[in-house]
């Protein structure tokens, strides 16, 4: 007998739960190792190429631990950013699997709406997050079972309440989020400590980094997303890829 979407959730419920408590205060390497065990080629870990994600990377690449790493190009990011990519593969001679967005959704809005749509209101930014990055995200995601990200509790209010693990509805798979108790100089001090490669843009002031025309440098005092979409001062500071859980 199949079962319902009640039941579904409630089974999700469980295992998220029983991740949470078997796992907690658990190394990240074992903790990773185990989930590639458990979910065997059902991993995969998202990197942007900020701070956070490098300390994962490093994680995962020097220990040989088989999950599968992939990046979303949005065809905006910044050259800092593909150099960082680049010494990466370098580093590590492992490989990231990039994933773009569809030509054809591009092609569409930068001929009805130009380049700079996303300047002119909420929801042409929306559109182009999602054509650029939450569409890629979701293939990228296809078939898994555990995504791994680089969220930490003290960058937003929207994540200050997270779990290690929690279940993510959007995308109906477990997200897990092994720096969520890490503050930003604990990565800056794991990254210089073992030569990880970095985006010399957070030497410039820049905190979260995503495409080049919607991020900025932060001032001292400012919030921690102050930098991402800043002209839209009373939006969510989210591109859609961590809304669901």
């Amino acid at each position: 007998m199949a079962l319902t979407d009640k039941a579904l959730g409630m089974v999700d419920d469980r295992i998220v739960n029983s991740l949470n408590e078997e796992l907690k205060g658990k190394p990240i390497e074992e903790v990773l190792r185990f989930l590639a065990e458990r979910f065997e080629g059902k991993v995969v870990f998202t990197t942007s190429f900020g701070i956070e994600d490098q300390v994962i990377t490093d994680y995962i690449f020097k220990n040989d631990i088989p999950v599968k790493v992939v990046t979303l190009d949005t065809g905006r990011l910044f050259e800092e950013t593909y150099k960082v990519y680049n010494r990466t593969l370098e580093k590590y001679k492992k490989p990231i699997v990039p994933y773009f967005p569809k030509h054809e959704a591009v092609e569409k809005m930068l001929q009805e709406k130009g380049p700079f749509s996303f300047y002119l209101s909420p929801e042409n930014r929306k559109e182009c997050c999602n054509i650029r990055k939450v569409e890629p995200l979701g293939r990228a995601l296809n078939g898994m079972e555990i995504w791994i990200t680089g969220l930490r509790a003290s960058q937003s209010d929207n994540r200050s309440n997270l779990l290690s693990f929690v279940w993510d509805g959007g995308f109906n798979l477990i997200k897990y989020n092994p720096l969520l108790d890490w503050e930003l100089d604990e990565c800056q001090q794991y990254v210089k400590e073992n030569n990880v490669p970095y985006n010399v843009l957070h030497d410039r002031g820049f905190v979260s980094i995503g495409c080049a025309p919607c991020t900025r440098a932060i001032q001292p005092g400012e919030d921690f997303r102050a930098g991402r979409w800043w002209w839209e001062n009373n939006s969510k500071k989210e591109c859609g890829l961590h809304t669901h859980q």
